[in-house]
């Protein structure tokens, strides 16, 4: 009897955390659905959930939008890479009524598009969006020090010891000093040179105001790169490409989250190998090379 009560003491509870479900759904955020649960407005198999609750396969979660059955792969996460061209805002509600990016994304019923960071109005380039929250929340939160890579114009052209200091010193902004771990120089004709920097971290107009505080003003900023995933080099602005499904396996395996699938499908498409050498933070824990082997025309590395 005694050994029973102590198996049973360290015997795993079954099943995922109902609040992870739900974001991997693509509700909202870990958080976000806490409260939903503490609010009451969601239900499993017909009753009021409760906070640490879990599901297993085959339990039905119903929530003021819509109503899941856990398991299903129709619940799987998407994941859209869209071309951002300049003089679009990366929100829903705008009071000038200024063009969004969502207003050219694929309609979806009772999931939503999450925009992974953003880019400012007068920014182009690759913008990732997803209906997983999770996954949302792992290439975002600034702990996970995902890469963003950029290709910057500038009107004029760094000094030795600009590059130096952006690179080891650090540049002081009034929200705090920032470094970047990768500075390429890419040339230029005239007054205009071009940079490929890369950082870890996403603060607003972080590339903008650094060049600002060095007197070197940006006439165009394009991201090229985010973590695993690169701008598609066919894909033109205003365009989108969804992620197949042995695409977002490889991205959901790069920031540790787990997929019921025993062996996805190989890519189809990945993308060229990004110009910077060297490791790529894994969210999920560890690195991993980011000069790996690829080929085509899709933003996914293999």
């Amino acid at each position: 009897m005694i050994e029973q009560e102590i198996e049973a003491e360290y015997q795993p509870e079954a099943g995922e955390k109902l609040q992870k479900v739900l974001a991997q759904a693509g509700f909202g955020s870990r958080r976000n659905m806490e409260e939903w649960i503490a609010a009451g407005r969601v239900s499993v198999n017909g009753e009021p959930a409760t906070l640490g609750m879990r599901v297993v396969p085959g339990d039905l979660v119903k929530t003021e939008r819509r109503t899941i059955r856990v398991g299903e792969r129709d619940h799987t996460a998407r994941v859209l890479l869209y071309h951002k061209p300049e003089g679009e805002i990366v929100s829903r509600d705008d009071p000038e009524k200024r063009a969004s990016v969502f207003d050219k994304l694929p309609k979806l019923r009772g999931q939503k598009w999450i925009a992974v960071g953003r880019l400012d109005f007068n920014t182009s380039g690759l913008l990732i969006f997803t209906t997983s929250g999770e996954l949302a929340n792992r290439l975002m939160h600034p702990r996970f020090e995902v890469e963003r890579e950029y290709a910057v114009r500038v009107q004029g052209s760094m000094t030795e010891d600009q590059i130096t200091q952006v690179l080891k010193e650090g540049v002081m902004l009034e929200d705090g000093p920032v470094t970047f771990d990768k500075l390429e120089d890419n040339g230029g004709e005239g007054f205009n040179h071009w940079y490929k920097v890369m950082l870890k971290e996403g603060r607003n107009r972080i590339v903008r105001r650094t060049f600002d505080a060095l007197a070197l003003p940006v006439s165009r900023l394009i991201r090229v790169r985010f973590g695993i995933i690169n701008l598609p080099p066919r894909l033109k602005r205003g365009m989108s490409a969804e992620l197949g499904e042995g695409e977002i396996a490889q991205v959901l395996d790069w920031v540790g989250i787990s997929t019921d699938e025993v062996e996805p499908p190989a890519p189809k498409f990945v993308a060229p190998k990004p110009s910077v050498p060297g490791r790529t933070r894994n969210p999920g824990g560890g690195n991993r090379r980011s000069g790996s082997r690829s080929s085509g025309s899709r933003g996914v590395k293999r």
